[in-house]
């Protein structure tokens, strides 16, 4: 595993460490100012810090995600596929799901810039 791959590694289990913790800041702090993030929850993307903000915000109003980074895979020309353990709780703790899924994200100047959900292969 090269430097590189190392350094990816890292930034994206510190960065869901964070969500789990619900530090935004830190999780903010992972992410390229111009990031594309797919929302899980309601559909489509959202872009940029603020919109990052606002959609971990509002989902941390209704459901308790956690997340748990399994594998951690560099593919291609630098994408990183992070296979991750998801548990959802409601917010008196009731577990709604858990499953595993594939995260992709893609990097720019050290920071993530995307990050896709993928189907898991069977």
């Amino acid at each position: 595993m090269t430097t590189l791959q190392t350094d990816r590694k890292a930034l994206l289990y510190r960065m869901y460490e964070s969500i789990n913790a619900r530090d935004i800041e830190a999780v903010l702090d992972s992410m390229h100012h111009d990031v594309s993030w797919a929302n899980g929850m309601e559909g489509g993307f959202v872009s940029g810090h603020e919109e990052i903000r606002q959609y971990w915000q509002r989902q941390w109003e209704y459901i308790d995600p956690h997340f748990k980074p399994v594998q951690c895979d560099a593919i291609g020309s630098g994408e990183v596929v992070v296979e991750v353990h998801q548990i959802i709780r409601d917010l008196l703790g009731n577990i709604i799901s858990i499953k595993d899924v594939q995260h992709l994200f893609w990097f720019e100047e050290g920071y993530i810039r995307t990050m896709r959900i993928l189907p898991m292969k069977a």
